[in-house]
């Protein structure tokens, strides 16, 4: 078996924020559901967590890269 374990690590930190993005907009599409009038506060909020999830998978892909 040849290959780069680091690649594999990479997949695997994936799942995190994916799961957690999934996460972050399902809560966003439920509190619009619930107050759309707070949509303006929740979208930001959304969107800022969005970056901050999304920032931890390049952060795991620069690291794949790295300890390659």
């Amino acid at each position: 078996m040849t290959g780069n374990i680091a690649i594999l690590g990479y997949g695997l930190s994936a799942i995190g924020p994916g799961v957690g993005i999934g996460l972050i907009f399902a809560a966003y599409i439920n509190g619009v559901a619930r107050q759309p009038e707070a949509r303006g506060v929740l979208q930001g909020i959304a969107i800022l967590g969005f970056a901050l999830a999304e920032a931890l998978a390049i952060f795991g892909l620069v690291l794949a890269f790295v300890f390659k």
